[in-house]
């Protein structure tokens, strides 16, 4: 890039940069975002090329992020039409690192510049890699059955959720299955940052009637994170009067918010109360057991990779806020050890998912893990603390150590004082040896299962 021009672009990064470290949080901004470099600026194409350090980074980036980013450099520099993601040259390639199947995603990591309403579905977020569970059977089935040859009972299909629990994979399933159904039809999927751009874009280059028009004729139109259209009301109003219209065409209309409806704050009555005359599922956080199931699955397309099922459990119990954190750290982890050829341990995945993990717990203290380890083993509280070795006090005191040390961010030294004043050794020493019995003794197992469970609960 000509110098001036560098600094232009570089100055507009820094701003938007620093957008996505508040939206974004900095542990995610700083793991996929900050690494970014920017390369080549094509005046001719309007296309900016972006350099990550990695094959895997450049593909999650792009899955991610490309759409962000992309109306985000539009927002702040018109010239620039769209984005590429390529690897910095001399840097590692990674194959076959996609938790979602055995290799790595078929793409090319671009951008297509001003493609109005170009659909632009994750290949891999498909019902048949949705899984199902309690907490979210509700919203499966009526996506597919929004999806389906015959007409749904039920129009628009409200999808709602707190970040990260499938909402969107939902609607890119609802994407790939109705297309296969209806292979001619039109389908628009899009964010609500996306409609309210292209929708001011148009007013202002006087070109309104077309862009309602290419909504209208939508056979399947999708909204997603609809809270963001809320308080404009020249955006509401148009968006009111496309779903009407799509509704009496018979057309069908997906919108997915992190929020029901009714708390959607500043929306036009109106609005509001089409939104709500469809179907309304919502999406609980996932359990214990739908988390296991997920890690699982994606593991279950990536035979290469080893990760035990000591591994699997801790990061199901300890990663509970949403699913794509769950997703983000199994994927870093396996990142990391195929870079530098460390085995994948649960010792690794509390070094380097320490941020998630530290935010994910909840606090419980050792205080509470004696008081309920004693309760479930009939033990008075002092045995946490004495000096007694018989193997009915030392065996629930070791389990609470281990349970300590699993379910809190205390140290080895630190838990050590809270029994009595052990040393750290000894608290080493019982974290192995529950381990190694959990694999050994299925009534251990079974001990530290429930103990964990009610800890949770």
């Amino acid at each position: 890039m000509e110098d001036n021009i560098s600094a232009d672009l570089e100055a507009i990064w820094q701003k938007i940069c620093a957008g996505l470290r508040r939206d974004l949080g900095t542990q995610i901004f700083g793991q996929w975002i900050k690494p970014i470099k920017l390369a080549a600026f094509d005046s001719n194409s309007g296309m900016l090329s972006l350099e990550l350090p990695s094959e895997f980074s450049a593909n999650w980036v792009q899955d991610r992020y490309s759409e962000r980013l992309s109306l985000a450099w539009k927002a702040h520099q018109p010239a620039i039409k769209g984005l590429t993601f390529e690897v910095q040259s001399g840097a590692a390639k990674i194959a076959q690192t996609s938790p979602f199947n055995g290799t790595a995603a078929q793409n090319q990591y671009n951008v297509a510049p001003e493609s109005k309403f170009r659909l632009d579905l994750d290949p891999r977020m498909t019902f048949d890699q949705f899984i199902a569970g309690h907490s979210n059977v509700l919203a499966l089935n009526a996506a597919q059955r929004t999806a389906a040859a015959e007409k749904p009972l039920f129009c628009p299909l409200y999808l709602q959720s707190s970040t990260g629990q499938g909402k969107t994979h939902l609607m890119h399933a609802i994407g790939h299955a109705f297309r296969e159904e209806f292979p001619s039809s039109t389908i628009i999927y899009m964010s609500a940052e996306r409609f309210m751009i292209e929708f001011v874009s148009a007013m202002r280059r006087n070109e309104g009637m077309e862009f309602k028009a290419s909504l209208r004729e939508a056979d399947l139109l999708m909204i997603d994170d609809i809270q963001f259209i809320v308080g404009k009301n020249s955006t509401q109003e148009e968006f009111l009067h496309t779903v009407d219209s799509l509704i009496s065409q018979g057309k069908r209309v997906v919108v997915a918010a992190d929020r029901p409806p009714q708390a959607l704050d500043g929306v036009d009555q109106r609005l509001l109360s089409r939104l709500s005359m469809g179907l309304v599922a919502d999406i609980q956080s996932a359990g214990l057991e739908l988390r296991r199931d997920i890690l699982n699955h994606r593991l279950s397309t990536m035979p290469h990779q080893q990760v035990s099922e000591d591994v699997v459990e801790f990061l199901a119990r300890t990663i509970s806020r949403n699913l794509r954190e769950l997703e983000g750290g199994l994927n870093k982890l396996l990142a990391y050890a195929q870079l530098t050829g460390r085995e994948i341990s649960r010792e690794l995945a509390e070094e380097q998912l320490s941020d998630i993990l530290s935010a994910c717990r909840r606090r419980i203290t050792i205080d509470e893990i004696q008081r309920t380890v004693c309760e479930y083993y009939r033990l008075d509280r002092n045995e946490m603390s004495s000096k007694r070795r018989a193997r009915a006090v030392a065996r629930p005191r070791q389990v609470a150590m281990y349970l300590a040390k699993v379910m809190t961010p205390r140290s080895y030294p630190e838990i050590g004082r809270k029994f009595g004043g052990r040393d750290h050794s000894t608290v080493i020493h019982a974290v192995k040896l529950v381990e190694q019995l959990r694999g050994e003794d299925s009534e251990m197992d079974n001990d530290v299962r429930m103990l964990l469970r009610q800890l949770e609960s």
